[in-house]
């Protein structure tokens, strides 16, 4: 089983295998700070690459609740990807989960432009351009047109006066964001430290050391090849699909 260590853990480690001064705190010496700005850029270029399950999570949108944008929500901060929309369509509180459903920007537009009764004239957020929010059902339909905000189709006066962030719950995935604290455990799964720990060693040996050491660099190759093809801890037949945003 691959252990999980700490940042100190980890800028201890590669002090050591290039023989510089060992410390006690990760801000003691320039050398240590250095080692910890490549362990995090390391970090952040591996999430970024590559499909992490422990980075899937359900996650509640961010409403505007203003009235003015009644089926206006923000994509919270440090998501990636949204894979499922639902909203709670109940009106008495029984979570009443409902899928919503992604539509293409051009064709929200055109469902918007063909309504002719009960609907609000609603400006898009950036775009300040009109869009036909339909005000007597709840939402069936969402799109982004700037990838920023989610706009919602509808949503039913007679309940809410906007669609409520707490009613709202989406399955994506989500950017953990990277402390720099002694105690801070990165988050990858125990499987991926060692390519980690490799990858930041081999970067901090060629940029600091001048040089690079082949046996290090070979076993980060190992490591890499090894985490792709055992990203799961349990066997999936069929992965999601992706509705709403998508990777570039």
């Amino acid at each position: 089983m691959a252990i999980r260590k700490t940042l100190l853990e980890i800028v201890q480690e590669i002090l050591s295998d290039m023989d510089s001064e060992d410390v006690n705190s990760i801000s003691d010496t320039l050398e240590a700070v250095q080692i910890v700005n490549i362990v995090e850029s390391t970090f952040y270029n591996i999430i970024a690459t590559r499909e992490i399950p422990e980075h899937y999570e359900l996650i509640k949108l961010t409403a505007l609740s203003d009235s003015d944008y009644p089926t206006h929500f923000e994509y919270p901060e440090n998501v990636r990807r949204l894979d499922k929309v639902d909203y709670d369509v109940s009106s008495d509180a029984s979570f009443d989960y409902r899928e919503i459903k992604w539509k293409d920007p051009l064709d929200f537009l055109a469902m918007s432009d063909s309504l002719q009764d009960n609907y609000d004239n609603v400006s898009d957020k950036n775009g300040g351009t009109n869009l036909r929010i339909r005000n007597n059902k709840q939402p069936e339909w969402f799109t982004s047109f700037d990838d920023h905000y989610l706009i919602m189709d509808s949503y039913d006066s007679t309940v809410d006066n906007t669609l409520q962030e707490g009613k709202s719950r989406a399955f994506g995935v989500k950017y953990p964001v990277f402390s720099k604290a002694d105690g801070y455990i990165p988050d990858l799964d125990g499987d991926m430290f060692r390519y980690l720990i490799n990858e930041s060693k081999a970067v901090s040996q060629s940029l600091l050391k001048g040089g690079t050491d082949p046996k290090t660099e070979q076993a980060a190759r190992r490591q890499k090849s090894y985490i792709q093809n055992d990203r799961y801890k349990t066997n999936r037949g069929n992965l999601w699909n992706n509705f709403g945003r998508r990777r570039s």
